[in-house]
């Protein structure tokens, strides 16, 4: 089984700010707004350099979201993305590896057209598993 890195999440304080530098001063284009989306309760602006495939995902969450956790300088990376081709087969088999698992199939992306589960590395680093919906 594949885990292709496609993006890097940043959980930012003040969503409007970020994506003015981002889009403003580095020159990246927005590619998708996620609007306060459950459970997260939070928004998402997904964001690309002009030629380049890697994606930036800037995440800020409402007060009281178990992904919005007290802000602290230096944690700022709030999760890396991979894409896997069966969400299922690649939690099971990091599961048996002895994987933490935070959030479970299932429970996000579904009413956005894919499926995804969160998963920590060994320093407490979210990973996120996508298994993009396959066209019917």
């Amino acid at each position: 089984m594949a885990f292709r890195l496609v993006y890097t999440g940043l959980r930012v304080r003040d969503i409007g700010r970020s994506l003015k530098f981002y889009t403003e001063i580095l020159g990246m284009e927005v590619v998708e707004h996620l609007e306060s989306f459950e459970p997260t309760r939070g928004k998402a602006v997904i964001l690309r350099s002009p030629g380049s495939s890697q994606l930036l995902e800037l995440n800020w969450y409402e007060e009281g979201s178990r992904f919005g956790t007290a802000y602290v300088n230096g944690e700022e990376l709030d999760h890396l993305g991979f894409e896997v081709e069966d969400l299922q087969h690649a939690v099971k088999r990091l599961e048996e590896k002895g994987v933490e698992v935070v959030v479970r199939p299932g429970t996000i992306g579904d009413e956005l057209g894919w499926r995804e589960a969160f998963v920590k590395d060994p320093d407490g680093i979210w990973i996120e598993l996508v298994q993009r919906k396959k066209p019917a």
